[in-house]
């Protein structure tokens, strides 16, 4: 549904940090499904358990924002150019479930639970291959 093009529209996030390559589904003031490919050689296998490679959890809390991101940009309309830049401010009931290692297709989920003020509140999670990687509710700001 999004390319990497399209993405670029709507996340200010660039290499190394822009962490979602493709958007499967969307469904505007619902939900979002895209996901992010992980290959051995981006920067952080380097240094993240060289010996064992795995995508750190910070990383995966970024890139399910980043998704979560999508959604409130595309829902409200609105794109960085406009000069609107959405932040994470917080992380709820995070939980990991299983790491994520090169050569996975990692699956990002966002669901919206509500928006006050501007401040958007998401369920999100990611998966591989149907197995859980990790849970939590997040907030964004928009400003």
């Amino acid at each position: 549904m999004m390319d990497i093009a399209a993405i670029r529209e709507h996340l200010p996030h660039r290499y190394p940090f822009l962490l979602v390559d493709r958007v499967m589904a969307l469904e505007l003031g619902e939900s979002i499904h895209a996901y992010k490919n992980l290959s051995i050689n981006e920067p952080y296998f380097d240094g993240h358990f060289p010996e064992n490679p795995v995508f750190p959890g910070v990383l995966l809390v970024e890139a399910m924002a980043q998704a979560a991101g999508i959604l409130g940009f595309k829902t409200m309309g609105k794109t960085p150019k406009d000069g609107s830049v959405y932040y994470l401010v917080g992380v709820d009931k995070l939980r990991f479930k299983r790491p994520c290692v090169p050569g996975d297709c990692v699956n990002l989920y966002a669901n919206i639970v509500s928006e006050r003020r501007g401040i958007w509140k998401f369920d999100v999670r990611s998966e591989v291959e149907g197995a859980i990687c990790a849970s939590a509710t997040i907030l964004c700001a928009d400003r």
